[in-house]
């Protein structure tokens, strides 16, 4: 792997677990103004070393670890830069079942945004899909029970990483469905917690939602140090903008669709290397910086020009 591509991959990263996380931001800006600046202080500094090194660093690692068991911990973290042939044999023999349950779990998540969440209408159609969200649970059973039919016709494992996606993706929406309503109890003096509960709260939901940031970077690389770069460095800009810009970011009405967008593509890139198909190092940065460029782009012009 050459300069470039590292760059690529770890400014793609960082632009995706940027864009992905804009939910999280705000959630995060929410609840920290209900709580003491000393507890603000704490969140924001200490918390994000817990974002990056807790979540965003064990998480891949572990990953990639059981999904090669036979190589060990320590391989697991430097499988991409090994020059040790069983090594890079046992990665590739079981990249293709991480790669399709990751690239299942995106999917779903992109057509649950599509089909059920309110949404700023970014492209024609969005809003007769949202108009007929009861069909989302149909359409998601299709395309699982066409994937499954087909991983299986190829190996039996990477159908089972396909289920393992989709137990994933409802596990951890059941996760977000709870952190929306706590949040709005906190918001409204229901919840009634103290600091401690608020940041330790706030970290839990911080580690739900870096669950589609995490396996969303499988489809740029498999290497866990790039992985923990790239997806640091967007932890960082989050937490500016949780700082700062949080009211600025809420104006860039179509971000969250390129967010959305760019998980679509990035799971069908890792549906499809899954079945051996080869994507270029630099295929999925440059969706990504396209996908969020082109909303981004549109975000503007409607700040410029409102409807």
């Amino acid at each position: 792997m050459d300069i470039l591509s590292m760059f690529l991959i770890v400014s793609g990263l960082c632009l995706f677990e940027t864009i992905s996380s804009i939910d999280n931001a705000i959630i995060n800006a929410e609840v920290l103004s209900t709580m003491s600046p000393r507890a603000r202080r704490w969140f924001l500094i200490y918390g994000l070393l817990i974002a990056v090194f807790v979540v965003r660093a064990l998480l891949p690692w572990f990953i990639v670890w059981m999904a090669t068991p036979g190589i060990g911990p320590l391989a697991a973290l430097t499988a991409a830069f090994s020059n040790d042939p069983e090594v890079k044999g046992a990665v590739e023999r079981s990249a293709p079942v991480l790669l399709m349950g990751g690239g299942v779990f995106l999917v779903l998540l992109f057509f649950h945004w599509l089909f059920l969440e309110e949404k700023n209408y970014g492209l024609w159609g969005e809003s007769f899909f949202y108009a007929h969200g009861v069909w989302f649970y149909a359409v998601v059973s299709i395309i699982l029970a066409i994937l499954i039919w087909a991983a299986m016709a190829k190996n039996d494992k990477i159908a089972f990483g396909a289920v393992v996606g989709a137990t994933a993706f409802v596990i951890t929406q059941a996760f977000k469905m709870n952190a929306e309503d706590s949040e709005r109890n906190l918001l409204d003096g229901k919840g009634n917690l103290s600091d401690i509960s608020k940041v330790l709260y706030l970290e839990v939901i911080d580690a739900t939602f870096s669950i589609d940031g995490v396996l969303g970077a499988f489809a740029f690389t498999l290497s866990v140090p790039l992985i923990l770069l790239g997806n640091g460095l967007g932890a960082f800009v989050v937490r500016e903008f949780t700082m700062r810009n949080i009211d600025r970011i809420k104006k860039y009405l179509y971000l969250k669709n390129g967010a959305m967008y760019s998980i679509f593509f990035l799971g069908l890139i890792m549906v499809a290397e899954s079945f051996g198909h080869e994507v270029p190092s630099w295929g999925s940065p440059l969706v990504t910086f396209g996908i969020v460029g082109y909303f981004f782009i549109k975000s503007k012009r409607a700040m410029v020009n409102p409807a």
